[in-house]
């Protein structure tokens, strides 16, 4: 395992190099003090992670990152942030950069956790099987353009205001229509008329107006009927809402994404349900849930979000010991489709005493969705 760290002394303590040391030689660690350095060692040198620190002297740190993700796209970028960036949460050019945020100071057994639990999902990821699988799929659905393009709008302008947000969606009538639909729904709109796209992003704030264009644009493809297209969307777009209710709000919108995008793979053909039951022995089929996150891969979502659809239904099997992403979308998933919540692992990341209020927000969403059926 090749690290490489980016930053100044003052990002790296003492400890830490310590503990790298005592882990033998299977661990070489490299630092250097500014981007230009670490982008010529990627270069000319494999690099399995990249751990940036939040401030260099000559690039920002989502600059770095996304230059490394184009000169090696294989190796694992993680971003350490201070603790007024952790507060209010990454940049949205940063998040889509970074596979991991670690804050600072950084802990040894933290950043040990980070490149752990990365070097699982990948491993899943390139499962020869599911390779296969998908790679005999004619036709992947097509990256949802119009959710890109509005967050990399909002990348490259961070003052983007409502009207520059609604003409970018009013582009795209069918889009526009669907995204009023259901602003108007009654678990988004509270009662409220809305007529036009610009008060939607008034009113709802440009996360929630982002994640009905991703809804409007994943759920509009034909391999499903309607009926199941529409209840399929529903479920999603409940659990979206719960697990940002789950999270504090600086990682909320992750949450809200990825439980958005957490059944995905059911719209590939040749996967397997994994809510209908446990797959019997002779059944070969890629389970939906990495299935999906595969997909999300190709798209290039930020890996928080593609980690979360990975383990939804088995969050114990993640090596990331706190509870985030990958805890809420299992929890908001879970209530919302009536499947058991793993409360042991609740227990162990120290949630569990949460579970009870969280499926009263449940119930509440439930009877929204009823009342306006």
């Amino acid at each position: 395992m090749r690290i490489l760290f980016v930053g100044n002394e003052a990002s790296l303590s003492l400890e830490l190099m310590a503990y790298l040391t005592d882990l033998g030689e299977d661990w070489q660690v490299e630092t250097v003090a500014d981007g230009n350095a670490a982008m010529e060692m990627v270069a000319n040198t494999p690099i399995d992670v990249v751990i940036a620190a939040p401030v260099l002297p000559d690039l920002t740190t989502a600059t770095l990152l996304g230059q490394i993700r184009t000169l090696r796209p294989e190796t694992s970028r993680i971003a350490m942030v201070d603790p007024e960036q952790a507060q209010r949460g990454p940049a949205a050019r940063l998040l889509g950069v970074a596979h991991r945020f670690l804050s600072m100071p950084l802990m040894p057994e933290a950043l040990l956790e980070a490149v752990t639990s990365l070097e699982e999902l990948r491993e899943l990821l390139d499962n020869p099987r599911l390779r296969s699988t998908i790679g005999r799929i004619e036709k992947l659905p097509s990256p949802p353009h119009l959710y890109l393009s509005l967050v990399h709008a909002l990348e490259d302008n961070e003052g983007a205001d409502a009207n520059d947000i609604a003409k970018l969606v009013s582009a795209d009538p069918a889009i526009a229509a669907k995204v009023l639909q259901l602003c108007n729904s009654a678990f988004f709109s509270g009662g409220r008329s809305i007529a036009d796209l610009r008060t939607a992003v008034t009113r709802l704030g440009v996360a929630t107006l982002r994640d009905l264009v991703l809804a409007s644009e994943v759920f509009s493809v034909q391999t499903l009927s309607p009926e199941e297209r529409n209840a399929m969307q529903q479920r999603a777009l409940l659990s979206s809402r719960l697990a940002a209710k789950i999270l504090p709000s600086t990682s909320a919108e992750l949450g809200s994404t990825a439980s958005l995008l957490a059944d995905i793979g059911l719209l590939l053909p040749g996967v397997r349900d994994e809510r209908a039951g446990p797959a019997d022995d002779q059944d070969e089929r890629p389970g939906h849930s990495e299935a999906g996150a595969y997909l999300l891969g190709l798209w290039g979502l930020p890996m928080p979000i593609i980690e979360a659809v990975a383990f939804q239904r088995h969050p114990q099997s993640s090596s990331l010991r706190s509870f985030w992403v990958t805890g809420a979308v299992h929890v908001a998933t879970s209530l919302i489709s009536g499947d058991p919540v793993d409360e042991e692992y609740l227990r162990r990341v120290g949630v569990l005493a949460k579970l009870p209020a969280w499926r009263d927000q449940a119930d509440r969403l439930l009877g929204l969705a009823e009342e306006e059926a």
